[in-house]
C-alpha cells in the first residue's frame, strides 16, 4: 500500500518553522511552482520569494512565505531550506506595512546616491507578499 502522507521540514538558519505531515506540498521554484506528493521522484531545486502552500495530515491548508533558498523533495519528505520563513498566523501586518513605506520612500527619493535599488526592490516585494499573505481571507 503506498504511502497517503509525506514529511515536510520548513527550517531557516535561526529555527524549525515546519516539521509536520503533510498531503501535499506546494512551493515557488525559481522556474515555476512545483507540487510533490507522496512517492514524488527525488529532486531539488532553488526557491524564489513566495508562498509554500500545503495541506496538513488532516486535510486542512496552510500557507508558509519563503524568502528564497532551496527545496529538496523525496518520495517521503520535503525538506525546504529558506533565507526567512514564517507562518502565516506570524506575521506581523504592521511591520510588514511599515517596510513597505520605507522600501516605497527609497525607491522613490530624488537622492540617488547611496541608495541599493535591488536590495530596496527586494524588500518592497517581500513587504507585499507578506501583506497579501496575511490579509488574504482564502484560508
Amino acid at each position: 500500500m503506498a504511502e497517503k502522507t509525506l514529511k515536510l521540514e520548513i527550517v531557516t538558519p535561526e529555527k524549525s518553522v515546519v516539521s509536520e505531515t503533510a498531503r501535499i506540498v506546494m512551493a515557488p521554484a525559481a522556474l515555476g511552482e512545483f507540487g510533490v506528493l507522496p512517492g514524488h521522484t527525488p529532486f531539488m531545486t532553488n526557491l524564489k520569494l513566495g508562498t509554500v502552500r500545503y495541506v496538513d495530515d488532516g486535510g486542512k491548508e496552510r500557507l508558509v512565505f519563503v524568502s528564497g533558498g532551496f527545496a529538496e523533495a523525496l518520495p517521503n519528505k520535503v525538506t525546504i531550506l529558506a533565507e526567512s520563513a514564517e507562518r502565516r498566523r506570524e506575521i506581523d501586518v504592521d511591520r510588514a506595512k511599515a517596510a513597505l513605506e520605507r522600501a516605497e520612500k527609497r525607491l522613490a527619493s530624488e537622492d540617488r546616491e547611496g541608495i541599493d535599488f535591488v536590495r530596496a526592490r527586494a524588500a518592497l516585494a517581500r513587504a507585499i507578499m507578506r501583506i497579501r499573505m496575511a490579509e488574504s481571507p482564502r484560508v
